[in-house]
């Protein structure tokens, strides 16, 4: 009897996260200006098209980087071709959709269905956040620490100073987690009720390359497809900085966030109707057809699998 009910509500607890997927997804798309997109995409010549593809190809074999890397931390032993599949799909989908549906609802359900405990599947996923985010402070930090960016003029010389100590704090926190992980390598800590391990010092250190040259690699994208000469540094700023907005702000895909930063910070540089014909064709390459692929690929691995376990049921 309790496994039924576990079942049914196993069931229940499926048909409602495919049902807030399906939500989700018509919202977004429905948001999404699809005449200007397909306007900005044909002023590109075919070659810049073909850079920027590259570079967004480059950015989601580092996600997939990550999830192996968690593989090998938490030894789950799934073969890297499914870990990258769903590496590819998760992050399709929670870039898009945002982080409780991609790296929430669906890595939970793609590992479980694949033999991973929920409580391995929950390592994964802190291994993940703390990869992407360590990249993040390290150059963050960097750049606001160096001044890199130009801030807009009507901006206080204290409000300069306040980002330069921002940036060395964030520098300090990743010295902190680096000394943390080789200080209390592979200790157990209690989170929420899930017990989670610190990586080694080396693993630490892949995690936070991995991050630092992804996020390098996702503003390559823009700058690849910025009709003017822009400071690589300056946009990478400004595009870390719209990335925390977004985070802050719970907002999927960065709507808004994303173009009021560069607005805000490379609108004096770049012509305002450019520089979002540029945004619109960033989204297109790295938002919108990674989530195209992401979904029938999904489906198939639904298929697949639910027609892996009616053949064992029927032998």
């Amino acid at each position: 009897m309790k496994r039924q009910w576990r079942g049914r509500i196993g069931r229940i607890i499926v048909a409602a996260l495919f049902i807030v997927v399906a939500v989700l997804m018509v919202r977004y798309a429905r948001s999404v200006d699809w005449p200007a997109v397909a306007e900005a995409m044909a002023g590109y010549r075919p070659k810049t098209i073909a850079a920027a593809l590259a570079l967004v190809t480059l950015s989601y074999l580092i996600y997939c980087g990550y999830e192996l890397s968690a593989r090998a931390h938490t030894g789950h032993g799934l073969p890297a071709r499914r870990v990258m599949l769903m590496a590819f799909i998760g992050y399709a989908f929670s870039l898009n959709l945002g982080a409780w549906v991609g790296g929430g609802g669906l890595r939970l359900r793609m590992y479980t269905r694949n033999g991973v405990r929920p409580g391995v599947v929950a390592h994964i996923a802190a291994f993940a956040i703390a990869a992407n985010w360590s990249g993040y402070l390290l150059l963050a930090g960097a750049i606001l620490a160096a001044r890199a960016v130009r801030l807009p003029e009507n901006w206080s010389g204290g409000a300069a100073l306040g980002l330069q100590a921002l940036g060395v704090a964030m520098l300090l926190l990743v010295g902190l987690y680096l000394w943390a992980c080789a200080r209390w390598p592979h200790r157990p800590w209690s989170v929420r009720g899930q017990e989670l391990r610190l990586p080694s010092l080396p693993m630490a250190a892949l995690q936070l390359g991995l991050s630092a040259f992804n996020w390098m690699t996702i503003a390559g994208v823009v700058f690849v497809l910025m009709p003017e000469p822009v400071d690589y540094l300056e946009l990478l700023g400004v595009l870390l900085t719209s990335a925390i907005l977004a985070a802050a702000m719970h907002i999927p895909a960065g709507l808004g966030a994303l173009e009021g930063a560069f607005l805000v910070m490379l609108g004096g540089q770049v012509a305002k109707p450019q520089l979002l014909a540029t945004l619109l064709a960033y989204r297109a390459m790295y938002y919108l057809l990674p989530m195209l692929l992401a979904v029938p690929a999904y489906l198939a691995l639904e298929a697949k699998r639910r027609g892996t376990r009616t053949g064992k049921a029927s032998d």
